[in-house]
């Protein structure tokens, strides 16, 4: 008999010590008891010890520290213990005592100390894991008497020395996990053994030296090895053709060679047809990329890495047989020859990374027939010609890297097609011409590289307009003309270089509202004026402007301080007033009119009076809005709340809008109305809808002098427009946080059941900890595409408590399946990426509002996932490790 706890049981009823005494006193015909994510801290309580007939115990991700007690390992017909994700520390001798024990799981704590060989004694043991612990000293040899042992994890911790033979000498085995340590020695000291189960072996991340061991390639089913990251050297064996069920070979980051020039250890890997995935980066395997030890590669291969190998040639035709491929890594080796026209066979790549080569001729324009390439670098080579103007079709492409070549021309209209780009980098070329304004189409760019070419003309304006750009680099080309003062929106700007240019005028004092500038570099152009004081300007030095003989300002800049003559002065005084007096009298009396004829229609039309005076503010009759929602037709419906629903609008002038009608029924709507009018008067952010007719949660929350609470986030109340960017609406219940405490408020008002707070529903309690859980559910949904509605969410069982039970065991158990799959493109970096939202989600939904993380870090966090996953797969070549 199983018996479970959902959340609410122990948080807000009974405490823990409680329940477990009456569990001792009348429950000990239980065999399983499962108390995992419950969010429990504090010791486990030694009475668990008394449950003499539990079979099975679950105290999985809580906060549980300490050791665990004695008392538990008296049971002796426990079968199964999972204590992972947790705090606990010193792992107890007396676990020997539970002789039945087949599954142990205590990975995710802090556990310090060596492994107790005592562990030895579990003979029926099949599962044991202890990894992402800070488990010491060596591997006691003991754990080569679990016969029974099919999966030893202990990777990711501090142990030494050397491997145990005893543990290859377990023919039950069928994964080992040792990676991530700081193991040593030679493998070859292991005796022969069979390995006839053995499946996966992870030894990635430790110290291991000498050849690879002959042991390895008698796991005739050994389909995942990880070596890479150790010290192995010698050849690689042609041997690994052997391995018939091998789809994932990691060997890089050692000093492995090839021993025949054509490199034959690659065409014995034509015999694994499952092969997926090949790494062979970072080691001198000094050979030449022949048509033979590549065109014959599994079809089946997905990700192929030779990088930084020191192999010379040219680029095989027969690289077009690999159609399955989308990961092709060949930077940094002695490649020649010209890019084959083959490459646009690959359909289905998505990265072509060859940087740091001798690759010459021009780029050939069978690479725009790649439509899912999203990163492609062809930096550091000797490429000529033009760009090709079919570049523009690349509607994947989001890094393009081709720097330091031998490019001239102008960059192709076309090029500004590609709406989606992040990173571009065009950097140390002969390109020309002037930089259009079509530029500023490359809404989403972070960072744009255009220096040491031959640009010429003005800065367009459009640039100010990149509202993510975090990068800009035009240093070293023949720009000329004012520095735009759009460049003060660049609000996420961090690195700004116009060195080097033939660039005039003053410094915009725009540039102090950019708060997130660090390196500004305006030195060798033609600058005057004033350098500005306010923002980051106070933070960079003399070099940031020098060569710029008319700027003045501080001291400590090496510029002469700014002079005004008291003539000039009293001239321009004097010009000032002949000048003001005359236009302020003028507007004195247009102000007067307009009063009167204001005062007027105000008798004639008492309802004007209340009128915005925003010039974009407009009216429509309800003949015209039922026009444009065609009825307000359900089709055009975008949600439906308590006090109204809103539709999808196109009015005449194409604009498309969103129209929000209230329930006239419903007595609140004219007050949700008025809260939503009061609070929309006050704020202005990109990422919140904007009124035209009578954002993000960060900048309600610090962004404003008053905290804004919205109350009701959802997926329905986020609206995207053509660029998809995120629109937050409906603020019809929101609260604003006026008075002393600025930190919650109460209500009567419910918000949707399923995103709302547990303390907004029991207690009417508001703080903008409710909006952060809300987020949370909604961030899930979007990555699950499952709501907290959904039927299978009922009683305890709730949609964050099914993605904090599963996430442990693997991210693809909750992931969308169409946006993750064991068999998806780059699998692992996505892997982490999701991992990484999904754990953001868990820390905005946790139950006390207090431990719940806050706007900010939010979006520090989710722009920490994003640069991450652009690093692995994108910016800095994808490497899928484990």
């Amino acid at each position: 008999m199983l018996l479970q706890f959902a959340p609410i049981f122990f948080s807000s009823v009974f405490p823990l010590f409680f329940i477990l005494r009456l569990l001792v006193k009348a429950c000990s015909v239980f065999t399983a008891l499962n108390i995992s994510h419950l969010s429990l801290s504090g010791t486990i309580p030694s009475r668990l010890g008394n449950l003499s007939s539990l079979q099975s115990l679950f105290l999985h991700s809580n906060q549980f520290s300490g050791s665990i007690p004695f008392s538990i390992f008296n049971i002796h017909t426990l079968k199964l213990l999972s204590f992972g994700d947790n705090q606990l520390s010193g792992i107890p001798s007396a676990l020997s005592n539970c002789t039945y024990l087949r599954i142990l799981r205590l990975s995710y704590n802090d556990f310090a100390g060596g492994i107790p060989k005592e562990i030895g004694n579990l003979t029926k043991l099949e599962e044991l894991y202890l990894s992402f612990n800070g488990l010491q000293g060596e591997i006691p040899n003991e754990i080569g008497n679990l016969r029974n042992l099919e999966v030893l994890a202990l990777g990711l911790n501090k142990l030494v020395g050397v491997i145990p033979a005893e543990i290859f000498n377990m023919s039950t085995i069928q994964g080992v996990g040792l990676q991530n340590n700081s193991l040593s020695g030679s493998l070859q000291s292991i005796p022969y053994v069979r390995l006839p189960n053995l499946e996966e072996l992870y030894l990635w991340g430790n110290h291991f030296s000498g050849s690879i061991p002959n042991f390895i390639f008698n796991a005739s089913k050994l389909s995942r090895l990880e070596l890479q990251k150790n010290s192995f050297s010698g050849f690689i064996p042609s041997t690994f053709g052997n391995l018939r069920n091998l789809k994932r070979l990691g060997l890089n980051n050692n000093h492995l060679t090839s021993l025949t020039l054509e490199l034959s250890f690659l065409s014995s890997l034509s015999n694994c047809k499952y092969l997926e995935f090949i790494d062979l980066s970072s080691n001198s395997i000094d050979g030449i990329l022949s048509r033979k030890s590549v065109g014959n590669l599994s079809h089946s291969l997905k990700i192929f890495d030779m990088s930084d190998c020191n192999v010379s040639g040219s680029i095989p035709e027969e690289i077009g047989n690999l159609t399955n491929l989308i990961g092709f890594y060949l930077g940094g080796n002695n490649l020649n020859g010209s890019i084959p026209i083959t490459l646009g066979k690959l359909q289905k790549l998505q990265v072509l990374y060859f940087p740091d080569n001798k690759l010459e001729g021009s780029i050939p324009d069978e690479v725009c027939r790649l439509a899912k390439v999203y990163q492609l670098d062809l930096s550091n080579n000797k490429l000529s010609g033009s760009i090709p103007a079919c570049f523009g079709d690349l509607a994947s492409l989001r890094n393009l890297s081709l720097a330091s070549n031998e490019l001239i021309s102008v960059i192709p209209s076309t090029f500004w097609n590609l709406k989606d780009i992040l990173y571009l980098n065009l950097s140390s070329n002969s390109l020309t011409g002037p930089l259009p304004l079509e530029i500023g189409n490359l809404k989403v760019l972070v960072k744009i590289d255009f220096s040491m070419n031959n640009f010429s003309g003005v800065i367009p304006n459009a640039i100010g307009g990149i509202k993510d750009l975090q990068f800009l680099f035009l240093e070293y080309n023949i720009l000329q003309g004012s520095i735009p003062d759009s460049f003060g929106d660049l609000m996420s700007l961090k690195s700004l270089n116009l060195s080097n240019n033939n660039l005039s005028g003053s410094i915009p004092v725009s540039l102090e509202k950019l708060s997130y500038l660090k390196d500004l570099n305006l030195s060798f152009n033609k600058l005057e004026g004033e350098i500005p004081k306010g923002g980051s300007f106070g933070n960079f030095s003399a070099e940031s402007f020098e060569g710029n003989k008319l700027l003045c300002g501080s001291p400590n800049l090496h510029v002469p301080p700014c002079k005004t003559s008291i003539q000039h002065t009293r001239r321009k005084n004097t010009i000032l007033l002949g000048i003001f007096l005359p236009l302020s009298t003028i507007f004195m009396i247009a102000v007067i009119l307009l009063i009167a004829r204001n005062r007027k229609r105000g008798r004639q039309q008492p309802n004007d009076a209340d009128m915005p005076q925003e010039a974009t503010w407009r009216r429509f009759s309800y003949l015209e809005l039922c026009q444009a929602t065609d009825g307000f037709s359900e089709n055009n419906l975008i949600g439906r709340g308590g006090f109204g629903s809103v539709y999808k609008a196109r009015i005449q002038d194409g604009m498309e809008v969103a129209v929000k009608v209230f329930n006239q029924q419903c007595g609140r709507a004219f007050k949700s109305f008025d809260v939503e009018c009061e609070v929309m008067k006050s704020i202005r952010h990109r990422n919140i809808i904007k009124i035209i007719s009578c954002c993000s949660i960060e900048y309600l929350h610090f962004g404003y002098s008053v905290p804004i609470i919205h109350c009701d986030l959802k997926p329905s109340n986020v609206l995207f427009d053509n660029n998809m960017v995120a629109h937050l609406s409906d603020f019809g219940i929101a609260k604003l946080l006026i008075g002393e405490d600025q930190s919650l408020t109460q209500t009567q008002t419910l918000a949707t059941i399923g995103y709302m707070a547990p303390e907004y529903g029991r207690e009417g309690r508001v703080s903008t900890n409710g909006d952060v859980y809300s987020f949370g559910i909604m961030l899930i949904e979007v990555f699950t595409r499952k709501k907290p509605t959904d039927e299978i969410f009922s009683g305890e069982m709730t949609l964050r408590c099914w993605v904090n039970d599963l996430l442990p065991i693997s991210v693809t158990e909750v992931v969308d399946a169409n946006l993750l799959s064991q068999e998806d493109d780059h699998f692992v970096a996505k892997e982490e990426c999701m991992s990484f939202v999904f754990n953001l989600a868990i820390k905005c939904t946790v139950e006390s509002p207090e431990q719940r993380i806050n706007a900010k870090e939010i979006v520090t966090g989710l722009s920490k996932i994003r640069d991450s996953l652009l690093r692995n797969v994108g910016a800095e070549r994808m490497r899928h490790k484990i």
